[in-house]
């Protein structure tokens, strides 16, 4: 078995002949060859739920086996498990599979194997020493992907670690980085190449577990958190740079919120330059993305009743429209943001950045978890405290503390009993919901004045009041019955 490890770069067609000429490769010629794989699996896509890989790959005269293990790739970076002999298609051997639990399952599914799709590209490749005891594969790939008669473009470059450390890649990925637009890529070309075979359409992806192992350091687990906001952060990108389903922005949104949420949960033990550098632009590029979010709430969820309790009235037609224009631009400027070299650049150095944060033995995970989280909570109880006056400045500002509180439990969950802390959890998410709309109502009073500015819109803002209104009277409620439950993180 061999670990590979790679940085996966899209680049634009029209940079392409610029990447040659960079320092890095400019006093080296390439080697040329053309790679056609095709990739099995069962009808019933076992392999690739098991995030498992198997193709056939003609190489010059040969013909190569491979089985991968195909592991998110946040940041761009990706670490997979590989196993490759010479074969030939149509046969499957899998002795040469060390991992045993692995190899029988694959065993198992041989008899089942069938082709799904295949990707055909030429690849220059070259081989790169920046320092003495480093040698980095850098390859420009350029070809399709095509399953069932769909075709999808490849054009990317991709990093290959033959010696050295993962720094050192990276270091030559940001180099190559400066002088073109290179984007890190999350989905590898078994990834495309399935969800080109099925023509499953872009879907908004939720937030994803934290991966916690027993023994990890509590830095350990920050970085496996940090991931994990990527890896949602990357799922939701594409759809957001190219649709206009209001899921998409907002399902990134909430990745970067997470994220800093685990900045800030972990920033006693993080370096103060990583913190001051990554938090600042984090919260631009969710800035960035935030009125575009705040429009399609408007538009999709608190215009539509108003407009349905009184449709000819000529106001609110002129609101929807004005809106209807705010929102276009905001989702033209959130495109561009997500599309811009600054958020590719944060992507790559973020990642860097993060892997190469110090150990550290103390505090202890079972020390640092309880006392972050009675923090927190300790927070919301005094912020809850404030909302006898129901400002909305205070509801506010006991929302996003609860939010805090709800995120630092997600990611810390695994290390507390489930049940308590399910409980928890969905009290605290119960309370959320009702803040959230609340806000949104709040929201929306700003948003009538910009959508018609000069005018008073009463009838939009008496019908928003009395909404607020209804919803204050269920605050106290479900305050209570939060602050009632037991702290799952002090349960034995």
């Amino acid at each position: 078995m061999a670990l590979e490890t790679e940085i996966k770069l899209s680049i634009p067609a029209a940079a392409v002949r610029r990447l040659s000429t960079h320092p890095l490769l400019a006093d080296n010629k390439p080697l040329r060859m053309k790679l056609v794989n095709t990739y099995y699996d069962t009808p019933d896509r076992r392999l690739r739920d098991k995030r498992i890989a198997v193709r056939y790959r003609h190489k010059g005269t040969a013909w190569l086996l491979t089985v991968k293990s195909d592991a998110p790739a946040p940041g761009g970076l990706a670490q997979r498990n590989e196993w490759e002999v010479p074969g030939q298609p149509g046969e499957f051997d899998f002795s040469h599979v060390d991992n045993p639990k692995l190899r029988r399952f694959l065993e198992a599914a041989t008899p089942e194997l069938q082709p799904v799709f295949s990707t055909d590209f030429t690849r220059a490749a070259w081989i790169i020493t920046p320092q003495e005891g480093t040698r980095i594969e850098v390859a420009l790939d350029r070809g399709k992907i095509d399953a069932n008669g769909r075709q999808e473009t490849i054009c990317e470059v991709e990093l290959e670690l033959l010696e050295g450390s993962v720094q050192d890649l990276f270091e030559a990925a940001l180099a190559l980085q400066k002088e073109l637009p290179l984007h890190p890529e999350s989905p590898s070309k078994a990834e495309r190449g399935y969800r080109l075979a099925a023509d499953t359409p872009l879907a908004a992806i939720k937030a994803v577990n934290v991966c916690l192992q027993p023994g990890m350091t509590t830095i350990a687990v920050y970085r496996s958190t940090a991931f994990a906001c990527l890896t949602q952060l990357q799922a939701n990108e594409g759809g957001a740079r190219s649709s206009k389903a209001p899921e998409f922005i907002h399902q990134a949104r909430v990745a970067m919120r997470r994220l800093r949420s685990a900045i800030r949960l972990w920033k006693s033990l993080l370096p103060e330059d990583y913190i001051s550098n990554f938090d600042a632009r984090w919260r631009t590029l969710a800035n960035q993305l935030g009125d575009t979010r705040n429009w399609d709430v408007f538009l999709t969820e608190i215009l539509p009743p108003i407009s349905k309790a009184f449709p000819e009235h000529g106001e609110l037609q002129q609101i929807a429209k004005n809106a209807a224009n705010k929102l276009t631009a905001c989702r033209k400027s959130a495109q561009a943001a997500i599309t811009a070299p600054a958020y590719s650049q944060l992507l790559l150095e973020f990642t860097a950045a993060t892997l190469s944060l110090p150990e550290k033995k103390k505090p202890k995970l079972a020390a640092f978890a309880p006392a972050s989280l009675k923090k927190r909570a300790r927070r919301v109880a005094e912020l809850a405290a404030l909302t006898k006056d129901s400002h909305p400045e205070a509801r506010h500002e006991l929302r996003i503390a609860l939010k805090r509180l709800r995120y630092a439990l997600e990611f810390l969950a695994p290390l507390f009993p489930a049940r308590g802390m399910q409980r928890y959890l969905q009290s605290a998410t119960g309370l959320l919901d009702l803040l959230g709309r609340m806000n949104d109502f709040s929201v929306a009073e700003q948003l009538v004045d910009e959508a018609l500015p000069g005018h008073d819109s009463d009838l939009a803002r008496a019908w928003l009041a009395g909404r607020s209104d209804l919803l204050l009277g269920q605050l106290d409620g479900l305050l209570s019955e939060f602050l009632s439950h037991p702290a799952p993180w002090e349960q034995g």
